[in-house]
């Protein structure tokens, strides 16, 4: 794979980042450990180096079964993991209630006060098995944190060598520019799709004028663009996705209306829409790195092929043709 430069550092990232959010079971409908260890292993195993997980991912499992996984493995991945969604505490900005793996409501809030920032790397760092992080960002943004507080955070375990590069996620230009201000941020994780392409505007510009890499999370719109959920779809009990807006039936219809329309570019290459749409989104400005998720070794496979070739001009632009005729209503 042609590995990718982390913005700011000596670290090499893969193009494809193994995503490990549906790993952790909670917001998916539960998960498979043994069939989860299996697909980090055919990631890394076909060049998938690079895992990107966050504690509040099954409230602490993510990251542990990463880190059973990786053990022994240390120096062959790039370990990416999170802050600032809390489940033990009441502090920052409430964001949700929820129930963990077990069932027992939880309720989750968005804080990244100093303290409480190193705390959570140093619960990261045993879950993951690691004595450092590759690449520690702020999940979300929090109303009752300074940022420049958050970094100054971030700046400390850098110098204590416990994580070597800062990232942010879901943050928006003003919020960036400050936090950029205090420490260099090689990356924003951000939600980005064929479908979803908000950040094109004001975020991809000022990442390529600043250096900062673009970590695109739910490319393949959490499944629908692979073609393979048709409308109708029958989910597991507590998965969040019927409810998510690209789910709706209108434009659920819609999406389907443009994967028909770029179905032909798939079956002259040979391969699935799964593989097209990660590389579309790997040929996009300022990405770094595409997250893809894979609950099993199968689907991780069939992943791993998207790095394989590269859309041409002319395949690109009818992607975008087709994309311009979809009638979202979000």
């Amino acid at each position: 794979m042609n590995n990718k430069q982390l913005p700011g550092t000596n670290i090499m990232l893969s193009p494809i980042t193994y995503g490990a959010f549906a790993i952790g079971g909670w917001f998916w409908g539960g998960a498979d450990e043994g069939e989860a260890i299996k697909a980090i292993e055919a990631a890394i195993d076909n060049g998938v180096t690079t895992i990107d997980t966050a504690p509040v991912y099954g409230m602490g499992h993510s990251e542990t079964v990463v880190g059973n996984t990786v053990k022994g493995k240390r120096d062959q991945v790039q370990l990416l993991t999170k802050f600032g969604m809390i489940w033990d505490a009441e502090d920052g900005d409430f964001a949700f209630d929820t129930k963990d793996n077990d069932g027992k409501p939880v309720k989750v809030y968005k804080f990244n006060g100093k303290q409480s920032v190193i705390e959570e790397c140093e619960r990261s760092l045993k879950r993951l098995q690691t004595d450092y992080i590759d690449l520690l960002q702020m999940h979300w943004p929090d109303s009752t944190t300074p940022i420049e507080e958050t970094m100054e955070a971030l700046e400390i375990l850098i110098q204590q060598g416990k994580i070597r590069a800062a990232g942010v996620c879901n943050c928006p230009v003003d919020l960036l520019t400050r936090a950029n201000a205090v420490l260099p941020i090689s990356t924003n994780q951000l939600a980005y799709s064929m479908v979803n392409r908000g950040i094109e505007k004001d975020m991809v510009p000022f990442c390529m004028e600043n250096g900062i890499g673009i970590l695109p999370h739910t490319s393949l719109q959490k499944g629908l663009l692979t073609g393979k959920i048709k409308p109708g779809h029958i989910f597991n009990e507590g998965d969040h996705r019927p409810n998510t807006p690209y789910f709706k039936e209108h434009n659920h219809k819609e999406v389907m209306k443009v994967l028909e329309n770029i179905q032909q570019i798939a079956t002259d290459r040979n391969i699935s829409l799964a593989q097209l749409t990660i590389n579309w989104t790997m040929q996009q400005p300022a990405i770094t790195s595409v997250l893809v998720g894979a609950r099993d070794a199968a689907q991780m496979l069939d992943n791993v092929k998207a790095a394989s070739f590269k859309l041409t001009p002319t395949e690109l632009a009818i992607i975008n043709t087709a994309l311009l005729d979809m009638d979202l209503s979000l």
